[in-house]
C-alpha cells in the first residue's frame, strides 16, 4: 500500500530532536502502521480503517509511546487516480 509521502508536524519535529527515545518508538510506530496495525484504536475505527483500504477513504493510526504519549498517524483519502496525497505524524493536540 502505497501512503503518500510522510510528513511530521513541528511538534513531532522537536520531541524527536530531543530524543533519540521517542525517535525510535516513533519509527516503530511507523513501521506498525505499514503493517496494518493501527495501535489503540476501538473495534469500530479498525474496521472503517479495513473498508478505507478497499474505497480509498481516510486511515488513522493511534499509538502510545513512553517519550512523547500519544501520537497519531493519518493518511488522506486517495484522490480520483487512487493516489493518496500524504501520510502526517502528529500529536493529538495538533490536529
Amino acid at each position: 500500500m502505497n501512503f503518500g509521502p510522510l510528513f511530521v508536524t513541528a511538534g513531532i519535529a522537536q520531541a524527536v530532536h530531543e530524543s533519540a527515545g521517542f525517535a525510535s518508538e516513533l519509527l516503530e510506530s511507523i513501521r506498525r502502521y505499514q503493517t496494518g496495525d493501527w495501535g489503540d484504536l476501538c473495534p469500530e475505527d479498525v474496521q472503517l480503517n479495513a473498508e478505507a483500504l478497499k474505497t480509498g477513504a481516510r486511515i488513522m493510526g493511534a499509538y502510545t509511546t513512553k517519550q512523547g504519549g500519544k501520537i497519531w498517524i493519518i493518511t488522506e483519502a486517495a484522490d480520483d487516480n487512487g493516489r493518496r496525497s500524504a501520510t502526517t505524524v502528529l500529536f493529538p493536540d495538533e490536529y
